[in-house]
């Protein structure tokens, strides 16, 4: 106990200790609502100077561990406080222990950068080896929190640059190259400090290249323009999945639809029609009648319990025309027309070690919170003539799921959440600020329906969003211009990032064998 209070006494007095920690809380400021996007050049460069990329060795390995460490206590404690306001709110635990989950899920993640800056130090020979190094270590531990223990990939530095000058950038090298773009700038920045000008020279060159390459992309909006409706219908989160409130959820979804059945597309939000769909026929069959009598098509979210398999299916569905040529209703249950999701939400939509977590606390046992996996690859979903490309909540920040399912011809990037579990936190913010760059990746517009906001359409090419307010039951009409032609983004990922990445490693490499001789 003594050697611990000595350890923190020493870490109170640490004044790099704290500039890491409060460049870590002032990151969150770069995402959106607040957008500062410049503000992650100087939260990574005052991050760098801590580490000082002139160390090297054991020692200074494990210093700067501790002070990424640090850093991402700040980057994570703030960046993704609106778990917590779901915790607090249907949690259904005291304060002490929903605040400890939350410290030990920032732990967790700040492990992450405390990892790439370990490597890096540890690594490096000099600065130049050093940025080597460091964009490889970025680059891994980055792909590892988006993938261990089902991923977490939220807050990665790129979506910083969303609506910043660099979303140029997105077409070419998506968001994954956007981060190491932004720890480059950072480190040629802090180079400046040391009056040294080659790093910065070298970024103003790579800019120019991927601008270049950028502006040659022939993407450009077709001729054809389409009418679509978005109808958020604001219920309140506890009576969303209680029974007795089912069938005026239901009505007044309906309600809200029946004065703009003119639209060729109309999209309601995740879980919309919260009856479970073999129990909805009636209903399903009725709204698929109406849409189709007005030459349209619907897409709604809904759950799919099979009662045979007993699999659950975070789904949806596409009702009225599917074809331009349909000229009647033909919903049918287990139609092949469907998206089922496949990004599960940890707690919230399954949950690990079940059966030791769901007694513990209402967290862990909330409604709908067994759902099955859909397929990784799937379909788009077929409305009017139409190919929707879908992702459906937290799915949308999975960069290599959505383009996976991407195709030439997919007309229209669409998800659907339900974020009334954040309530007026930051969160819902971040979340549409991550369907903007997966739309800037595709260069597909983006249409995004939730249950209380935010309800948008987005041009990637104009750059331009239209929204409803949140929290308020409304309906939104768009006319959306189509897009034509491939990203350099969706043809080929994140393979050309990867390649550049793994041949800076190998400079690393030949520095540190270079200098051992």
């Amino acid at each position: 106990m003594k050697k611990l209070l000595t350890n923190l006494s020493h870490l109170a007095k640490d004044k790099k200790a704290w500039l890491a920690l409060v460049a870590g809380l002032f990151l969150t400021l770069s995402y959106a609502p607040y957008n500062l996007w410049f503000l992650t050049f100087l939260s990574l460069g005052a991050l760098l100077y801590c580490i000082n990329p002139l160390a090297n060795g054991k020692l200074a390995a494990k210093q700067s561990a501790k002070y990424a460490f640090l850093f991402g206590l700040g980057w994570f404690g703030a960046g993704i406080s609106w778990v917590h306001v779901s915790i607090a709110t249907f949690g259904g635990m005291p304060l002490i222990a929903s605040m400890s989950l939350m410290v030990l899920l920032c732990a967790y993640l700040a492990l992450y950068p405390a990892l790439a800056a370990w490597l890096t130090t540890r690594l490096a020979k000099g600065p130049y080896s050093f940025i080597c190094w460091l964009l490889a270590a970025v680059a891994t531990t980055e792909y590892l929190r988006g993938t261990l223990l089902t991923g977490f990939p939220w807050l990665s530095f790129g979506y910083t640059q969303t609506d910043s000058p660099l979303n140029f950038l997105a077409p070419v090298i998506g968001e994954f190259g956007i981060t190491q773009v932004c720890v480059l700038i950072a480190f040629a920045l802090y180079r400046l400090t040391n009056k040294d000008g080659k790093p910065l020279i070298a970024s103003v060159i790579l800019l120019a290249g991927l601008y270049t390459i950028a502006s040659s992309a022939q993407l450009q909006h077709q001729d054809k323009t389409i009418k679509t409706v978005l109808v958020q219908g604001n219920i309140k989160q506890h009576l969303r999945f209680e029974p007795s409130e089912f069938w005026t959820t239901m009505s007044k979804y309906q309600d809200m639809t029946r004065l703009h059945w003119n639209a060729d597309l109309i999209v309601w939000p995740e879980a919309a029609v919260p009856e479970l769909e073999a129990l909805s026929t009636e209903y399903l069959t009725g709204l698929d009648s109406a849409a189709t009598f007005n030459n349209t098509a619907l897409i709604t979210g809904i759950v799919d319990y099979q009662y045979d398999t007993r699999n659950i299916f975070n789904t949806l569905i596409v009702l009225g025309k599917k074809e331009h040529d349909d000229s009647e209703g033909h919903y049918q249950y287990l139609g092949k027309n469907r998206y089922q999701k496949h990004q599960l939400l940890p707690i919230g939509e399954f949950v690990p070690f079940q059966d030791f977590l769901r007694p513990i606390a209402p967290l862990f046992d909330l409604p709908m919170s067994s759902f099955t996996r859909g397929d990784e690859v799937q379909n788009n979903l077929r409305a009017n003539g139409l190919n929707i490309l879908p992702a459906i909540c937290y799915e949308i920040a999975f960069a290599d799921l959505v383009r996976g399912n991407y195709r030439s011809d997919s007309d229209i990037l669409f998800t659907v959440s339900n974020d009334a579990w954040f309530g007026d936190s930051h969160g819902p913010h971040q979340h549409m600020q991550i369907a903007r760059m997966r739309a800037l990746e595709l260069q597909r517009p983006l249409i995004r329906v939730t249950n209380n906001g935010i309800s948008a359409v987005y041009d990637p090419i104009t750059k331009s969003q239209l929204a409803m307010p949140q929290f308020k039951a409304d309906v939104l009409e768009a006319n959306i211009s189509l897009i034509k032609g491939d990203s350099i983004y969706s043809q080929y990922g994140n393979w050309p990032v990867w390649i550049v990445v793994i041949l800076l490693g190998a400079v690393g490499v030949l520095v540190r064998v270079k200098n051992n001789k």
